[in-house]
């Protein structure tokens, strides 16, 4: 396949990589998109939408992008916060009384955003019946009691981090996170990007297919929904990802955190699959797939969008258009690091956006100023405000383990050596 689209000559080096994604086997569908300083110098795409049908990729082809969707999310919570509509530093339990149950009334809004408040897991299940209905979901986290004491260790909250502050944002607006994110952010700028997407939307979006390594997690083929799997371009979910072409050194403990991985993967209870896997899309038929999914919205993972309309959405963040310079610089600021409790694995976060660490790969030249949010199976969204970099990686072929885990990274660090 040779891609179609854009490129400036400057990043010839990028079209190479991102075909040879395709030649290596490693994709389906794709679209990588970034613009510098406000100009857009990469717009590719290629492969196809859906694998049953051959649809083809267009350049204005949605696709779910799961967890990419966390750092809107903090977005609009910063959004409030200038507008003096959040205080990120007071109790949730100011604007969300209920949820000062079970001694967590000294938790903070800021506790939320960074992977703090011991609330990785909705404890009981969640019928498909609520899937739709936010509030309910956020009830039962307000009814339990944090695993961890509040601000003592940080753990990745996969799907609980956008109920949480999702209803932040509901108590202290009357809307959704999707409706600011339609209203204040994607709507005014014409970006194709939907957090909540309606069905005309959802009947266009590529359809997500299982990587070989995923397929058997669900009794559908199609579903690529496991609570098994990381979700991020560099999850050492293989002993293979260090030695793949591009990769960055594995650290010195590498074989210690492999055994650890496997053994959280081969446990059902482990936090790690209890915080990945309830509320679970595999409940409906194509999992990620399904209508229901991208309608409702979860402020975790629910985000679709084309890499276009997320690169553009990091174009503006970097820009201070969306949030002021400063709130940015205070939102990106790493406030936890290490071995993050839930996913056993080096992670970094500032206010909702991942920072450079082994969960969120970042090329060498990146690493103090990039930031951003991988998605499960591989996408990406990528800002630099020192480079006015902003960069987005959508695909439709999970792929947690193996050389095509890295296939952002590469792209990534093909745009970075490209600057140089």
């Amino acid at each position: 396949m040779t891609a179609q689209g854009h490129c400036d000559p400057r990043f010839d080096r990028v079209r190479e990589v991102f075909d040879d994604n395709f030649a290596q086997g490693e994709e389906l569908g794709a679209a990588f998109a970034v613009y510098l300083r406000g100009e857009p110098v990469v717009d590719l795409w290629g492969g196809v939408a859906d694998r049953h049908t051959g649809r083809p990729w267009e350049p204005e082809t949605p696709v779910l992008t799961y967890s990419c969707t966390k750092a809107v999310t903090a977005t609009v919570l910063l959004w409030l916060a200038e507008r003096g509509l959040v205080d990120l530093r007071a109790p949730v339990a100011k604007v969300w009384p209920e949820f000062a149950a079970h001694g967590k009334d000294a938790i903070t809004v800021e506790r939320l955003l960074t992977h703090e408040a011991g609330l990785p897991v909705v404890e009981q299940d969640v019928p498909v019946g609520e899937f739709e209905d936010q509030p309910a979901i956020a009830a039962r986290l307000a009814g339990q009691a944090p695993l961890w004491t509040p601000g003592t260790a940080h753990g990745y909250h996969a799907l609980t981090f956008g109920f949480l502050t999702g209803e932040v944002i509901r108590r202290v607006t009357g809307a959704t996170a999707g409706e600011i994110v339609a209203r204040e952010i994607a709507g005014p700028r014409g970006l194709d990007l939907w957090l909540g997407a309606p069905d005309d939307v959802a009947a266009r979006a590529a359809r997500m297919s299982a990587g070989e390594r995923m397929r058997g997690t669900d009794d559908s083929p199609d579903s690529p929904d496991s609570p098994r799997f990381p979700g991020s371009p560099g999850s050492p979910g293989s002993s293979g990802i260090p030695g793949s072409p591009g990769a960055p050194a594995a650290p010195a403990s590498w074989r210690e955190v492999a055994r650890d991985l496997a053994e959280a993967v081969a446990d059902k209870g482990s936090l790690m699959n209890r915080a990945l896997g309830n509320p679970s899309p595999s409940k409906l038929k194509g999992g990620g797939n399904h209508p229901v999914i991208m309608r409702a919205g979860w402020p975790a993972m629910g985000m679709v969008a084309t890499a276009r309309g997320l690169a553009g959405f990091y174009r503006d963040l970097v820009a201070g258009e969306i949030v002021a310079r400063e709130t940015l610089r205070d939102g990106v600021r790493t406030r936890v690091s290490g071995r993050d409790r839930v996913m056993l694995i080096d992670s970094a976060f500032g206010l909702g956006y991942m920072r450079p660490s082994m969960y969120f790969l970042t090329p060498r030249k990146g690493a103090e100023t990039a930031f951003g949010h991988t998605g499960l199976g591989g996408s990406l969204g990528l800002g630099d405000p020192r480079r006015g970099l902003a960069m987005a990686y959508t695909m439709n072929r999970m792929v947690t383990t193996g050389p095509g885990a890295l296939r952002a990274y590469r792209l990534a660090s093909a745009v970075y050596d490209c600057l140089s």
